[in-house]
């Protein structure tokens, strides 16, 4: 017989304490309680706990206290928070100090049984990192970091937000975050906002009621009932329009979703995982993008690094592309010739990891011998780093056109990597707004 995993209670209202302790005692799970942020600190000294649950009010000190003292001295320990309704604020720093999750007082049993079997099922820290070394390769410093912070984010329920450009694999690391925690077992649903029709995505999220609008013929759960208990990904969250981010808003604040024709609203279980490749500070700035929405959705952001800031990984990366192309065909795969590898690990990758994968496809089914050259790469030449060298001063006519050259060359490739978005290309210039729009008149390009 396995002995029973044991939850600590902190809180200093004796009824508090008393309702959790009966409750986990039904779900067989012992119990210990302490009144204050002493009591708990001792009591963490003597005993091994599965999980721990706090208010975040304490006679000598706050729940978050707790929860920072946790996750630096039992990180093994998941932490839950217990605020008064609405303290909204209050929840967020605590899950961006590394709570698993939160409940508010009132207690609603339902979710409390709900969160603590969720939290009991956590695997231990640094477990996920074979998993997550097999899915995302390469070792560099970025990478390391990333798989770490993967693992983090995976012991917690907090939404998050993941940036990056297109084709860096913000869909994979959303995908090892889900599969990496709690909720591996339940679905994770990705969806692209960016390709559901206006008119139709009401429907898409929420679902609808046989005979609700035209071509209704039969009830249909939507994108949040399909994700009830595991993960909902909405990727290039940007692209919904304004009056979509409201009912998201009250879908996330609510747990509950009220689908097209219906008459009641549906509670939904689903933790939010969302990405863009457009900077969403600066849609915010632009009245694109709901700030209090931004608030929700971005309560930890992961920045997934582009391809040109881990070229210590493009060998590791071609290798095994080239590898999978040759999977199944019973020949060996196709080398990469070594100036083919130190071109590549010259080019700058505006399309990232994707781009690289396509780019091996295409040469390995053209290039001769079983093996890829440089030329068979096809580089875009303007966006090859060798270019940023020592230029050949023989070739310099007029150094005031050359610099303006170099500057037009990186400011619109700044500009085509951030789809045009002017705040976005002048943050990755380091430029001023301001300036941005100076030189982008100075060069007609305004």
């Amino acid at each position: 017989m396995s002995p029973r995993q044991k939850v600590l209670i902190v809180d200093d209202e004796p009824d508090i304490r008393e309702l959790l302790e009966i409750t986990l005692g039904r779900m067989k799970l012992d119990t210990f309680s302490a009144r204050n942020l002493g009591e708990a600190q001792a009591l963490l000294g003597r005993e091994t706990f599965d999980l721990c649950l706090t208010d975040m009010r304490l006679p000598d000190g706050t729940g978050l206290e707790l929860v920072q003292d946790i996750q630096q001295r039992y990180p093994q320990v998941p932490v839950a928070m217990i605020t008064a309704y609405g303290s909204l604020e209050t929840a967020i720093n605590a899950l961006k100090a590394g709570a698993f999750d939160f409940l508010t007082k009132p207690v609603d049993l339902a979710r409390l049984r709900e969160l603590v079997t969720s939290a009991l099922r956590l695997p231990a820290p640094g477990g996920a990192g074979t998993a997550i070394d097999r899915r995302l390769l390469g070792d560099s410093l970025p990478m390391r970091s990333l798989r770490k912070q993967i693992d983090k984010l995976a012991r917690s329920q907090a939404p998050v937000y993941i940036s990056g450009e297109s084709g860096s694999g913000k869909e994979l690391v959303a995908r090892l975050i889900h599969e990496q925690g709690p909720r591996a077992n339940r679905p994770f649903v990705p969806v692209n906002c960016g390709a559901i029709p206006s008119e139709l995505m009401e429907s898409e999220f929420f679902g609808h009621r046989k005979g609700s609008f035209s071509g209704a013929i039969e009830d249909k759960p939507g994108l949040f009932q399909a994700a009830h208990g595991g993960t909902l990904f909405l990727d290039e969250v940007a692209d919904l329009p304004l009056a979509m981010q409201v009912k998201l808003l009250r879908a996330i604040q609510e747990k509950a979703v009220r689908s097209v024709g219906g008459q009641q609203e549906i509670v939904v279980d689903v933790r939010i995982l969302c990405a863009t490749h457009k900077d969403l500070d600066a849609e915010v700035s632009a009245e694109r993008f709901r700030q209090d929405l931004y608030y929700r959705l971005n309560v930890i952001e992961l920045r997934v690094p582009p391809l040109r800031e881990r070229r210590d990984d493009i060998e590791t990366l071609a290798s095994h592309v080239l590898k999978r192309l040759a999977a199944g065909t019973g020949h060996p795969a196709t080398k990469l010739h070594p100036q083919a590898l130190e071109a590549l690990k010259g080019y700058r990758f505006p399309g990232n990891v994707r781009e690289l994968e396509n780019m091996l496809e295409r040469a390995h089914t053209l290039c001769e011998n079983k093996q890829i050259e440089a030329g068979d790469l096809r580089l875009a030449e303007g966006n090859c780093a060798a270019e940023t060298g020592v230029p050949d001063l023989t070739r310099i006519d007029n150094l005031e056109d050359y610099l303006e050259n170099v500057e037009r060359k990186l400011i619109l490739q700044a500009l085509e990597e951030t789809r045009w978005n002017r705040t976005a290309a002048a943050q990755r210039l380091n430029l001023s707004f301001r300036s941005m729009r100076y030189r982008l008149k100075k060069l007609g390009l305004d």
